[in-house]
C-alpha cells in the first residue's frame, strides 16, 4: 500500500462561490487533492456542469444552489455536506462580489448594502454554520477569501475595501475564539486574478492591466488556480500550526 501524499485525502470540503473563477478552480484543486467536495453558488447550470466534470475524473462531488447572504442557504449547504458525507472537515468561503468603482459620495445605499452583504455577511453566515458542524466532530479548517483590498486601500471601492478589511478582522476573531477547540481559521488575500469580473474590468478600462502589472513585483495577473492552491494548503493538515493568518497571494503587490 502506498502513502497518500495528496493535501486533502478523504476530507469533506465545502466551497462557496464555486460556479466560476477562484471557486471553480478550488473545486478542481481540492478534488485533485483527494477531497470530497460540496460546491455552493447561485448558478445551477455551472454547478451541474462542474460536478459532472469532477465525477468523470473520479472525484466525489455534490452541489447545492445557494446564496450565501441567506442564512437558510448556508445552513442547507453545510447540511448537504453532513448529510452526504457524514461530516464537514474543511470550508473555503470564497463567494464574493467586487462591483462598484464609483466615487464614495456618489455611491447609493443599495450598492453599499449589496457589497457588504455578499462579501461580509456571506462569510459571517457561513462561519456560524460551518463552525457548529465542526464542533460536533472535533475540529476542522476554514479559509475565508479577503483581498489585497483587505490589507490596503484603493480608490473608488470604499464599501469593498471596508468589507474585505472586515473579513480580515472576522477571520482573526474567529480563529482566536475556536483555536483551542481544534478549528483553524485563516484567510487568503488575492491580488488581481483573472476571473470573469476582472476580465470585464480590463476590457472596460484600457491600460488598467498594464498599470497593475507595473505595480506588482511579479508583473502579471494571477490565475484562479494559484489562489486555490494556497487555500488548499491552508485547509490541509500540512498547515496544522497556522491559524489567524492572512496570506497574501498577490505577486508581492502588498510587500512591505
Amino acid at each position: 500500500m502506498t502513502a497518500d501524499h495528496r493535501l486533502l485525502p478523504e476530507k469533506v470540503a465545502l466551497i462557496t462561490g464555486a460556479s466560476s473563477g477562484i471557486g471553480a478552480a478550488a473545486a478542481r484543486v481540492f478534488a485533485r487533492e483527494g477531497a470530497r467536495v460540496v460546491l455552493a453558488a447561485r448558478r445551477e447550470d455551472r454547478l451541474k456542469a462542474l460536478v459532472t466534470e469532477l465525477r468523470e475524473q473520479g472525484a466525489q462531488a455534490e452541489y447545492v444552489v445557494a446564496d450565501m447572504t441567506r442564512r437558510e442557504d448556508t445552513r442547507a449547504a453545510v447540511a448537504c455536506a453532513v448529510d452526504t458525507y457524514g461530516r464537514l472537515d474543511v470550508a473555503f468561503n470564497n463567494a464574493g462580489w467586487g462591483a462598484g468603482r464609483e466615487p464614495l459620495h456618489e455611491m447609493d445605499d443599495e450598492l453599499y448594502d449589496r457589497i457588504l452583504d455578499v462579501n461580509l455577511r456571506g462569510v459571517w453566515n457561513c462561519l456560524r454554520d460551518e463552525i457548529a458542524a465542526m464542533l460536533t466532530t472535533g475540529g476542522g479548517a476554514i479559509v475565508n477569501t479577503s483581498s489585497v483590498g483587505g490589507l490596503l486601500a484603493t480608490p473608488v471601492a470604499a464599501p469593498y475595501v471596508a468589507a474585505k478589511h472586515a473579513v480580515v478582522g472576522l477571520t482573526k476573531a474567529a480563529a482566536a475564539e475556536y483555536a483551542a477547540q481544534g478549528i483553524r481559521i485563516n484567510s487568503v488575500a488575492p491580488g488581481t486574478t483573472r476571473t470573469e469580473v476582472v476580465t470585464e474590468w480590463f476590457a472596460a478600462v484600457p491600460g488598467i492591466e498594464e498599470a497593475l502589472h507595473a505595480a506588482t513585483p511579479q508583473p502579471r495577473t494571477a490565475e484562479p488556480a494559484e489562489i486555490a492552491e494556497a487555500a488548499a494548503w491552508l485547509c490541509s493538515d500540512r498547515s496544522s500550526f497556522v491559524t489567524g493568518a492572512i496570506m497574501p497571494v498577490d505577486g508581492g503587490f502588498t510587500m512591505v
